[in-house]
């Protein structure tokens, strides 16, 4: 079933936004009530998103609700020059108002939930750690649309990576991922020093695992039409 634009761009909006929500969200009310909770929460809580994500929306827009993925889609050709603007669009929108939602409903502590390295480590570190994570993230995206598409464990796999990567690599870098979420609450609490690292790193990260795909998904366009 083919699905339009309006549609796609309503429920990337709507699934960036609970992303962003339960993303930043965490963050802030763990530092508003002084929880102690930390990373774990941190991870958990995208997890919980993107399973909600993946599996009310895959089927209309393949759930990217991030611009570094919606980039190895466009390069692998799953979507057109023209329908990356819509997911921009609705991606960032859907962020600012989640990034909103929590400033209304929880606080503007911990800058909101924006993301931030840890320069105790080299900077080389910090990128190659977080152009490594937005890697590993389109990894498993390809690799489970490529063999079951979005459907059985699509969504534990895919939140399972988000939740992997923070929790191993968020004391490093940020672990990011998604240069939408980083945009947002950075902007909004005016502490935006470190968005050239996520607006960077995470394009890299799934632009070089875009094109080492691409060509198996030609190859399987190919024989299906044949």
């Amino acid at each position: 079933m083919s699905y339009s634009n309006l549609q796609i761009f309503t429920v990337e909006l709507i699934g960036t936004f609970i992303l962003v929500v339960f993303a930043t969200g965490s963050i802030v009310l763990d530092a508003h009530y002084d929880l102690g909770l930390g990373i774990p929460f941190a991870a958990i809580a995208p997890f919980i998103a993107l399973i909600i994500g993946v599996y009310s929306f895959g089927k209309i827009s393949l759930a990217h609700f991030n611009p570094a993925v919606t980039i190895g889609y466009f390069i692998t050709g799953h979507i057109t020059r023209h329908q990356v603007l819509y997911y921009f669009t609705a991606e960032i929108i859907g962020a600012f108002l989640g990034s909103l939602f929590v400033l209304g409903v929880i606080g503007t502590d911990a800058n909101l939930g924006a993301n931030a390295p840890n320069y105790d480590f080299p900077l080389p570190i910090i990128f190659g750690i977080e152009v490594l994570a937005s890697a590993l993230l389109m990894a498993v995206i390809f690799t489970v649309v490529y063999t079951k598409g979005l459907n059985g464990f699509s969504g534990i796999a895919i939140g399972g990576i988000v939740g992997l990567d923070i929790l191993f690599f968020a004391f490093i870098s940020g672990a990011s991922m998604n240069p939408a979420r980083a945009l947002a609450p950075a902007v909004l609490s005016g502490v935006m020093e470190n968005l050239w690292l996520y607006w960077s790193a995470t394009f890299v990260g799934t632009s070089i695992v875009g094109y080492l795909f691409k060509s198996k998904f030609q190859a399987q366009r190919a024989s299906e039409n044949q």
